[in-house]
């Protein structure tokens, strides 16, 4: 996997001990999937609305953005209070910690969102904490405000601040760029599945690392190259930086004590037979690109093959999970239930037994299997809702 340069820091430690008020945002449906996930690694979360919380510290907060597979960034809050004028907005603002997160010469770009607030003007609210920001930290840069969840650049800090019923929480971005921005997939096909949203669904499916697993629609690979991250325990995160490293005080060793707790853990090969095949032969080279890159290569068989040609491995029980064409998502409706109807022929027989998970935004398109599926979660993908399906094939 591409390592990713590091950002100056400095040398001064923080100590491990300050607690810290974490929040990792997730999709919205996906709350359980993640709270599951922190809780195997140790952390004490709890689920909200759009994700999970949790009270940490610096070790605990980049533990989380190197391992998580499904949250999409992790919020550190520095505030809560009521503000029912922009005056009081302003009062409070003041007395933020905005040095924990921030020193002279560093830019900042606000993220407001106000629901059901009187202070319902989203720039307004940005430009008062702006201010503040600006008379606590002298040569600080704000970068203005906006409601919309977009890229950082690598030197600004974000700040997201949600305005809802009169209760106004800031928070600074630990993470930097989003977390499904793992470095590996710079070669995609059509509608690429992003790489929280493969963790989630290989989640969902309960895939137990050691049992064969399938993917016959793969496109690009982003399901099996995440299953084969999983399956050699490489944390997703351990080769990128992220913005809480450049924190004042932030020790440079903890990131490295970090780094090198998750890589003693990583095994040499995948335990599991892992396999993607597409009948798109330029998607199978992006796939195989991708694994190299992610440093899987050895560990996934891709192949061009259509649905009715997949392979699955000899032996009573493997996992197929896969994200089937929409057909709404790539404009071409044609055809799509027909490909789920062979799909579902195709596992009925051979592949009897097998667990199957998918994502699904019809229940049109999941009768076509002809065996149930329960729904496991629901969520959005490419802003189309969709259900993480999963059921086992009948014997």
């Amino acid at each position: 996997m591409k390592s990713f340069d590091r950002p100056a820091v400095r040398t001064t430690a923080t100590p491990a001990s300050v607690p810290l008020d974490c929040y990792a945002v997730v999709a919205p449906g996906l709350e359980k999937l993640a709270l599951a996930e922190a809780r195997a690694m140790g952390i004490d979360a709890v689920a909200e609305d759009g994700g999970i919380a949790w009270s940490g510290d610096a070790r605990s907060a980049l533990l989380s953005n190197m391992s998580f597979r499904i949250a999409s960034r992790v919020l550190v809050r520095l505030a809560s209070f009521d503000a029912r004028s922009f005056a009081e907005l302003e009062r409070h603002a003041r007395r933020v910690a905005w040095s924990r997160v921030l020193r002279s010469g560093e830019s900042v770009r606000f993220r407001v969102t106000c629901r059901k607030s009187r202070l319902y003007h989203s720039d307004a609210v940005a430009q008062r904490l702006a201010d503040a920001v600006m008379r606590a930290i002298p040569g600080v840069h704000a970068e203005g405000g906006s409601n919309e969840e977009e890229e950082t650049a690598d030197d600004t800090t974000l700040i997201v601040v949600r305005m809802m019923r009169d209760r106004c929480t800031v928070s600074a971005d630990s993470s930097g760029a989003l977390l499904h921005r793992r470095g590996y997939r710079q070669a995609v096909a059509k509608a690429p599945l992003r790489e929280t949203m493969a963790a989630a669904l290989l989640a969902a499916s309960e895939w137990d690392a050691l049992s064969p697993l399938v993917d016959p629609l793969c496109g690009s690979g982003t399901i099996p190259i995440e299953a084969a991250l999983q399956a050699r325990r490489i944390a997703p995160g351990a080769r990128r930086a992220f913005a809480m490293e450049r924190w004042p005080g932030m020790s440079i060793t903890l990131g490295e004590r970090v780094r090198a707790e998750l890589t003693a853990r990583e095994l040499p090969t995948a335990s599991a037979l892992i396999a993607g095949s597409d009948r798109d032969a330029g998607a199978i080279d992006a796939a195989t690109t991708n694994a190299e890159r992610a440093g899987v290569a050895r560990d996934v068989a891709f192949a061009t093959r259509s649905v009715s040609a997949a392979v699955f491995a000899a032996g009573p029980r493997g996992w197929v999970v896969s994200n089937p064409p929409y057909g709404v998502r790539l404009g071409q409706t044609d055809g799509v239930r027909d490909l789920w109807a062979q799909l579902g022929k195709v596992l009925r027989e051979r592949a009897p037994g097998w667990r199957v998970a998918l994502l699904s935004p019809d229940a049109a398109l999941d009768r076509q299997l002809q065996f149930p599926l329960r729904v496991e979660a629901t969520t959005s993908n490419g802003g189309i809702p969709v259900r993480l399906l999963v059921g086992d094939v009948p014997s």
